[in-house]
């Protein structure tokens, strides 16, 4: 059995993160064309620039995401709890954008804390094994 059939719900958060931040790169591109922002420059029009750091923030946080994902899941073997937990960061992925700049708070909170709850989860399963 392949790690995708054992973790289907983690595997399905992991592409749906990954989709979203190909959304990201699409928008930048969108957003270059429809403010005349040309490559490479990263400043401009403010929309542009809005487009550009959503893009960045998600991209920094993406391989703390995909590690927290994956650690969780193979530490807890609790695909459910894991999985709908990824998807919730992707949510709150979502709503940072919609509410980028100034109403962003809420989805950075919940993407944050998604991370900060697998993180924990990890730890909880990693920590004890360190005694043996």
């Amino acid at each position: 059995m392949s790690i995708v059939e054992q973790y289907p719900l983690t595997s399905t958060a992991s592409l749906v993160a990954l989709s979203y931040y190909v959304q990201t790169i699409l928008n930048v591109g969108r957003m270059r064309g429809v403010t005349g922002v040309k490559a490479p420059a990263t400043t401009g029009d403010i929309r542009f620039e809005n487009a550009f750091r959503v893009q960045m923030n998600t991209l920094e946080q993406l391989p703390v995401a995909l590690s927290a994902f994956w650690l969780a899941a193979l530490s807890s073997g609790n695909d459910k709890l894991v999985g709908s937990v990824g998807l919730v960061y992707t949510l709150g992925r979502v709503l940072f954008q919609l509410g980028y700049p100034d109403k962003r708070s809420a989805g950075f909170g919940i993407s944050f804390f998604s991370l900060i709850g697998l993180l924990g989860l990890s730890a909880y399963k990693i920590v004890p094994l360190l005694r043996k």
